[in-house]
């Protein structure tokens, strides 16, 4: 049995959705916005630094995945002139119609992948290196989840954010 996330946690008028995907090959490269992607047990998204182990973070505390919603973006925004657009939170999923918050202890399908929950996704001072002075501020309170890939799968902008 499982139920639309967005329903499941209510106040949503509709399912939560999977509005962007970006990947980065390599710690530093700008990311580059996908319409679909390959999730893979145990591993992260193909293509990704941190599935390659060429990420920043790798060796320390490296996340599998990394997911953000829109609502955390809109706060991080705020007073703010910042342009999230093309992946500058170097997360790498983007989701609307949920808080990320909601998903601690969770495990969710989008597309064919079931993720899981595994922690908060604090920025550092690498972020400002990378995109700019006052990015890890902005996102500081709002700055996503890291998700371990539960089960491989294909997954695309527009599917729906399922709980399982």
């Amino acid at each position: 049995m499982f139920e639309i996330i967005g329903r499941w946690f209510g106040g949503q008028s509709g399912p939560a959705v999977l509005t962007a995907i970006f990947i980065a090959e390599r710690a530093g490269l700008p990311m580059v916005r996908a319409q679909t992607a390959v999730a893979v047990m145990s591993r992260g998204l193909e293509g990704d630094r941190y599935y390659l182990k060429t990420g920043y973070w790798d060796p320390v505390e490296g996340c599998q995945v990394t997911l953000i919603s829109e609502h955390d973006l809109e706060r991080a925004g705020r007073g703010h002139s910042l342009d999230f657009s093309q992946g500058s939170h170097r997360l790498n999923l983007v989701v609307n119609g949920l808080k990320t918050k909601r998903l601690e202890g969770k495990t969710f399908q989008i597309g064919e992948a079931i993720f899981a929950y595994d922690k908060p996704r604090p920025p550092c001072g690498y972020l400002n290196q990378i995109e700019g002075r006052g990015m890890a501020k902005a996102l500081s309170y709002n700055s996503g989840v890291c998700l371990q890939v539960k089960q491989s799968g294909a997954f695309s902008v527009g599917d729906e954010v399922v709980i399982l």
